[in-house]
């Protein structure tokens, strides 16, 4: 080999060692954050940092990676919960809402720190501010969940299986009452009922509009005694502004008239309770008073025509031949 071509090789070595050394200065500046001066700093807690370590990913609204963990510790203050000290590019609009979260791009990828966009109202977060976070669910959090639902569950089903037992005693009970025999008593049942209701309609009817007729005749009548009422009410009033204070024995006359009315009042109210409640009484005594004055005109009308049937018979006996008929 020819000293010039071993010059060659000994140079490309030393341009490979110093690439190789710069890339190694550059990694170890990044991992310091020497090149991140310009980015603005945060800190999260977290009950369960997920898996997270230093230079992890941070994410911004679901985005690519904007920022790097740079320390995932346990909070002195707190020893139940990690604190987790993270940079974001300066560009990055976090705001004073903003949350953060751990989560990954799928159920078999690594953890990744993400920061959700706040609302367009709040102002921005400040550099060293604290994010509030929204607690991490793991698969060890999940188990312990499942577990704790496993003896609920249990009872549930024990719980169900019973009902399903009481449904089936119900339906057989409601299938033997709804036998073919007893479907075919309850059709003739309705249709007796039926029967009943086509025959009575007429007298129902009528009853219904001889107490539409009685309450119509009643109610103006208690109209008329409430406005009288009313008005000795007002007189009285006036009457009693018009007396001296030493008029006692008039005085207690108006007391006595006043506490006269007020039962008025209250046996007008019950009167008017009764009608309503006594409908059908009223009505069934409406009919016998009809009855019984036709029975009275047919009275009457036979005593016109007849009047010895005070005294005798209205039938004569038959007349037997060859007696004399009294008379």
């Amino acid at each position: 080999m020819t000293s010039a071509a071993q010059r060659r090789e000994e140079a490309m070595v030393g341009l490979f060692v110093l690439i190789a050394a710069a890339l190694l200065v550059a990694l170890i500046f990044s991992l310091t954050g020497l090149f991140n001066r310009g980015d603005v700093k945060y800190h999260s807690y977290f009950k369960n940092a997920g898996g997270l370590r230093p230079g992890g990913e941070v994410r911004f609204a679901g985005g690519p990676p904007v920022g790097r963990i740079e320390k995932v510790e346990c909070d002195p203050k707190d020893s139940t919960r990690m604190r987790i000290d993270f940079r974001l590019h300066q560009g990055i609009p976090v705001k004073t809402d903003s949350l953060t979260e751990i989560t990954s791009n799928s159920p078999l990828g690594d953890n990744y720190l993400g920061v959700r966009a706040g609302t367009q109202a709040a102002p921005r977060a400040p550099d060293g501010s604290e994010l509030k976070s929204v607690e991490y669910i793991g698969f060890s959090d999940l188990e312990a969940e499942l577990a704790d639902l496993g003896p609920k569950a249990k009872e549930l089903i024990d719980n169900l299986n019973q009902r399903v037992t009481e449904l089936q005693v119900t339906v057989s009970r409601v299938n033997d009452m709804l036998n073919d025999r007893n479907r075919q008593n309850l059709s003739v049942s309705l249709e007796n009922v039926r029967g009943v209701l086509e025959e009575n309609r007429p007298a129902l009817r009528a009853t219904i509009k001889n107490l539409n007729d009685a309450s119509g005749k009643v109610a103006p009548l208690l109209d008329d005694l409430k406005r009288t009422n009313a008005q000795a009410q007002k007189t009285i009033d006036s009457l009693e502004g018009t007396l001296d204070d030493n008029r006692a024995d008039i005085r207690k006359s108006v007391e006595d008239l006043r506490r006269l009315l007020v039962t008025a009042n209250d046996v007008t109210d019950q009167l008017q309770g009764t009608l309503s409640a006594n409908g059908e009484n009223i009505d069934e005594i409406l009919n016998n008073f009809r009855e019984a004055s036709l029975n009275l005109r047919q009275l009457t009308e036979t005593l016109k025509q007849r009047p010895y049937t005070l005294l005798r018979s209205a039938m004569p006996k038959a007349h037997q031949p060859g007696q004399i008929p009294k008379d």
